[in-house]
């Protein structure tokens, strides 16, 4: 069998590479481990949910967290099994409908005070579930509004007051005030970024770009979890709850990575019936996209919406409601996901 000369070429170069790179000075890049995260998500009572599990204070003093823990190779089959293993013995949880988010690696984002262990690469996962249908011996886990994490970010009522009052103003002193020696240049100006993220100077409020103003708030020193990773900043009054309760390590950065992705995706695809029950009305089908989406939407045309969407259909039952005509009761039909790709609520809201 002959070898001709552009594959023994390759070879012979592939030869001095390995010869190379077995001769090269080794460095030490560090350890590092694979966290697993889960934003797992629910509406209860008209509420937004994420399922929080509470630890001893981290360095600044945040106890509440999402359920986490390392990827074990040597148990763990994948990173999803690893996953729902953690959530199983966190908050007694079996998960059903889970994605990943993102891959979160910066640096002192999940480190401890004077912490000399690896260097922690958190994987995010998005959960959806339906409240009641954790296990009831359940201690640590307990369901939290994620309003209270982004309180910025709740339009039920129109345009959250914080924002002209507290976050707003806390801004504007941030993008005029003169950037650190040393700190990255960007090519957009802070103010330009504030407009951009927050809807101001008659830009639209763009509801999916949750994580945009949480990190915006992190940079500028606003969120506790800034003050914790970043002690060299010199803020002329520090964060407060008004910013939303803090988290553990970068948890707040994942559920906020989760709360945008859901939001996205219910436009697109049906997940919005992962978090109903079998038989709803088309009333609480709306108030379950409220709380998901943050803004009041008008009856008629959400409801001319769905039905012209074809994702539901009648049960040909009936639920009684105290002072009221009896409503209709409607389940998913699931026959939409064959019919188009893309069988979403495609709701876009108008808020300045």
């Amino acid at each position: 069998m002959t070898i001709d000369m552009q594959t023994q070429r390759a070879m012979t170069r592939g030869d001095e590479a390995k010869r190379s790179h077995s001769h090269a000075p080794r460095t030490d890049l560090g350890r590092v481990e694979i966290g697993l995260n889960a934003a797992i998500v629910a509406v209860s009572n008209n509420e937004p949910v994420a399922l929080i599990v509470r630890e001893e204070p981290d360095a600044a003093g945040a106890t509440d967290g999402l359920p986490f823990g390392p990827f074990n190779p040597k148990t763990h089959r994948t990173l999803e099994s690893g996953l729902r293993s953690w959530v199983q013995e966190q908050a007694g949880l079996d998960l059903g409908y889970a994605e990943q988010l993102y891959t979160f690696g910066d640096r002192g984002r999940h480190a401890e005070a004077g912490d000399t262990g690896p260097h922690v690469v958190s994987i995010g996962y998005l959960a959806l579930t339906r409240v009641g249908e954790s296990h009831p011996g359940v201690e640590r886990g307990t369901w939290r509004s994620w309003y209270q994490f982004f309180p910025w970010e709740d339009w039920r009522k129109g345009r959250p007051q914080i924002l002209e009052s507290v976050v707003l103003p806390r801004l504007k002193e941030w993008a005029d005030r003169p950037q650190r020696p040393g700190a990255p240049a960007r090519p957009i100006q802070r103010s330009d970024r504030v407009r951009m993220c927050f809807g101001t100077d008659g830009a639209m409020w763009d509801e999916e770009r949750v994580l945009d103003r949480y990190e915006l708030l992190y940079e500028a020193g606003l969120v506790t979890e800034a003050m914790r990773d970043r002690p060299e900043l010199s803020i002329p009054s520090p964060p407060s709850e008004t910013f939303g309760s803090g988290m553990r390590f970068d948890h707040r950065r994942i559920l906020a990575t989760a709360i945008g992705r859901v939001r996205a995706k219910i436009k697109y695809r049906p997940v919005i019936f992962e978090l109903m029950p079998d038989d709803f009305t088309l009333f609480e089908l709306q108030r379950t996209v409220e709380a998901i989406l943050g803004p009041h939407l008008h009856k008629q045309n959400f409801r001319r919406l769905v039905e012209s969407a074809g994702l539901v259909e009648p049960t040909g039952e009936v639920r009684t409601r105290t002072g009221g005509r009896p409503a209709k009761l409607y389940r998913f039909r699931r026959e939409v996901l064959l019919e188009r790709p893309a069988p979403g609520v495609r709701v876009k809201a108008n808020r300045v």
